[in-house]
């Protein structure tokens, strides 16, 4: 379920110096967006953003930028960035972005993203939808045109129904599976490393078994 409008959030986001207010600006100047020149990852539909802010401080050595469509889930985001660095603890090496993810190709050159995550996505359910969902074969095909050579995608969902479709795009499209897993949580190889989302630690303790993918393109 998504927050509802929250009144002054526009306003909030466009003012906020953690939001980058024209990314299509930076198309192929990335590099200089960020104090350092690093490795740049991005979570497309990063909700509140705790899984960005956790990797951002646990890898100091790469650059992240968070993105979401949704004025009242990237206002909470927002809020959470300005209590860390009222506490002396921000995050220079993380920024946001409140954009349609189908506008990627126009925001990144060929080249310019060495990681994408995908966490806990909007499955669309309807067939009609099937277009909407992150790892269809047409958002595939968007980030292939941003990825680095070597570039990865990782993508967790507690949905099986999305996962399993999910599988079977990466069949029938230029992506190679290099691993996966329908129960995370209990794949000890997979989970080295693993930082949750606010949803991975809800389902989760649900008892509702956590699917993976990484995936990157075939040679």
């Amino acid at each position: 379920m998504r927050l509802r409008n929250i009144p002054g959030a526009k306003d909030a986001i466009a003012q906020s110096p953690f939001v980058i207010q024209d990314p299509q600006a930076h198309k192929g100047e990335w590099k200089k967006v960020f104090s350092a020149d690093q490795p740049l990852h991005i979570e497309v539909g990063m909700g509140k953003g705790r899984f960005l802010m956790d990797m951002a401080r646990l890898h100091p050595d790469i650059n992240y930028v968070g993105i979401e469509m949704y004025d009242s889930v990237l206002l909470r985001a927002l809020q959470k960035m300005e209590e860390l660095a009222e506490e002396g603890q921000g995050l220079s090496n993380l920024l946001f972005m409140r954009v349609d993810a189908r506008l990627l190709p126009e925001i990144f050159s060929q080249g310019e993203v060495d990681r994408i995550y995908l966490n806990f996505s909007d499955p669309w359910p309807k067939a009609r939808h099937a277009k909407r969902r992150l790892t269809s074969r047409e958002f595939l095909e968007r980030y292939d045109q941003i990825l680095q050579k070597d570039g990865r995608v990782e993508f967790k969902t507690d949905n099986r129904e999305l996962f399993e479709f999910s599988l079977e795009e990466v069949q029938e499209t230029k992506w190679r599976l290099l691993a996966h897993t329908f129960d995370l949580h209990h794949n000890e190889e997979m989970l080295q490393g693993n930082v949750m989302t606010e949803y991975e630690e809800k389902f989760s303790s649900m008892g509702n078994p956590i699917c993976k993918m990484v995936i990157d393109r075939e040679e």
